[in-house]
């Protein structure tokens, strides 16, 4: 069921573009903005995880300079049936940590210095359970190309609305009222692309949390690493920028009032709640 709720959501956001598209250009700006979106595809693909750790200046680790977190990750790779990923630490003092990767043959995790300073071993693997949940699920492949699908039509929107008021319309024989169809759409189709990149986001975050659960044999390891995580970053927000925020496993900004409503992620909560039913086998786990 999430696999398909995924899947609907993409192809939900994929019309996006080509709904603008058409109302730019009738069945030519339909095919041209086809072509954008599986072009879209194609670099968050190969390039979206070289991208996201340069940006947070990660340096990868080894068995000799994180040992303890090594082997936790090098256990539940094995556990998982998956390769032993890549390892990187973030120069953060805010806990926080996220995977990436196209593939699990290519995957990497990345954790904060302040998550390995504060979470016990247990709480590790948790978290780690966690992000290596994202890796077998394909969870990072579809995050990142739903989040530049969303990139791509917010921009798009920006630029129709300063092209319908300038009155820059669509095709000549709409006349005003393909400009005010233009302005609309320039407004709620990047309304509608957040939307649903929220939907995305939310439903992968509950499945990993349910997936690590099952990977560690214990999901309140998780429970755990999350309470400390987000009483963590409500007081410390780390520097993130808000088109990779998506990707951690709590998130790095700060989030209150009506703002969380717009959260990529779930409320912290919820999860836990969820995490506890598990515990006592109310709910399956995965």
């Amino acid at each position: 069921m999430s696999f398909f709720k995924t899947t609907l959501l993409l192809g939900l956001m994929t019309g996006l573009l080509m709904l603008i598209g058409g109302l730019l250009g009738g069945r030519h700006g339909v095919a041209i903005f086809f072509v954008i979106a599986a072009v879209i595809n194609f670099f968050s693909y190969w390039f979206s995880d070289k991208i996201v750790l340069k940006a947070y200046g990660a340096q990868e680790l080894d068995a000799s300079s994180a040992p303890e977190l090594y082997s936790i990750v090098n256990e539940l790779a094995h556990s998982a049936g998956i390769p032993m990923p890549r390892l990187y630490l973030i120069d953060s003092d805010t806990p926080n940590a996220f995977a990436t990767g196209r593939n699990t043959h290519h995957a990497a995790v990345a954790v904060t210095k302040g998550i390995m300073r504060i979470c016990t071993r247990e709480e590790l693997k948790g978290v780690i359970g966690h992000e290596l949940s994202h890796v077998t699920n394909h969870d990072i492949l579809t995050s990142s190309i739903a989040a530049t699908l969303a990139g791509a039509v917010m921009m798009i929107g920006t630029m129709i609305r300063w092209g319908a008021i300038f009155g820059l319309g669509g095709r000549d024989d709409e006349g005003e009222g393909g400009i005010a169809g233009l302005l609309i759409a320039g407004i709620l189709a990047p309304i509608a692309a957040t939307l649903i990149q929220l939907a995305i986001s939310r439903t992968r975050e509950y499945q990993a949390d349910a997936s690590g659960a099952k990977l560690t044999h214990n999901p309140m390891y998780l429970a755990s690493a999350l309470r400390k995580l987000e009483a963590a970053n409500e007081r410390m927000p780390l520097d993130a920028s808000p088109a990779t925020a998506h990707m951690f496993i709590v998130n790095p900004l700060s989030a209150a009032g009506i703002s969380r409503l717009f959260s990529t992620h779930p409320p912290i909560e919820e999860r836990i709640h969820r995490l506890e039913q598990m515990q006592a086998g109310q709910i399956g786990q995965g």
